[in-house]
């Protein structure tokens, strides 16, 4: 995450009302981190060592520490109040996890020798990169990774064209407005859910790239194997191995 994206989410205000609004404007978040962890071809017994980049409340990493239950992570948050957040959402959990606060930009000073990582995930973090540092991560990333180690990402998109992101956005604000039924001033009505949103990704630094090019991006850091395995309108899974 940029400087920027870090300072957003260091704010306690944001982190105490980061799940709610989550399941307002990205309800797909529980089905998409499922297919993800169902992407990973190991046994529920594997005894796994994986990276969760930017673990924000820890959703991810619990829904992870649950389906493999032998497994530990390794937790980066660049926002000391995402962690503490992460660790009260853990309770038992939290034993397998080491915390480390940090900027995943450096991501080969924050973790464990290269060839040491089973699983590298990340959800709803990336897209605050551009292109080149995130394609800097990605390198990092595959440097860590045993062989044919795995990398998945639930995370968003930007349309290929203006026309079809105005729309994509219509169809999302429309889903907020009906999910939050009057009950938050933010979202009482199209205009202004679209000023929060609009204020959001410039203060959150939001990225995203294209499917193509998100892909591709992946391909050029050394992943293989690289698919879509789920796409919603602007939100994806995708994944790959080293």
């Amino acid at each position: 995450m940029t400087e920027r994206s870090i300072a957003a989410y260091d704010v306690s205000q944001r982190v105490k009302t980061y799940d709610g609004d989550m399941e307002l404007m990205h309800p797909n978040r529980s089905k998409m981190v499922q297919i993800a962890l169902e992407v990973l071809p190991f046994p529920r017994t594997a005894g796994l060592r994986a990276i969760d980049l930017g673990i924000g409340t820890g959703y991810f990493t619990e829904r992870f520490l649950i389906n493999f239950p032998n497994s530990r992570v390794l937790g980066i948050d660049g926002a000391q109040t995402m962690v503490d957040l992460a660790k009260a959402r853990l309770t038992s959990l939290a034993s397998r996890v080491q915390f480390v606060i940090g900027d995943f930009r450096k991501l080969q000073e924050l973790a464990p020798a290269a060839g040491t990582v089973d699983v590298v995930f990340s959800a709803y973090a990336l897209h605050h990169l551009n292109r080149p540092h995130k394609e800097t991560v990605l390198r990092q990333v595959v440097e860590l990774l045993v062989p044919c180690g795995w990398f998945v990402n639930a995370d968003l998109i930007v349309a290929g064209s203006p026309e079809l992101e105005s729309r994509l956005q219509e169809i999302r604000v429309t889903g907020i407005v009906e999910r939050a039924r009057g009950s938050d001033t933010r979202f009482v009505d199209s205009a202004s859910t679209r000023r929060f949103l609009a204020d959001l990704e410039k203060n959150e630094r939001d990225q995203p790239l294209t499917l193509a090019e998100d892909l591709e991006v992946l391909r050029n850091s050394g992943v293989k194997n690289v698919s879509a395995f789920w796409l919603e309108y602007r939100e994806l899974v995708s994944a790959g191995q080293k």
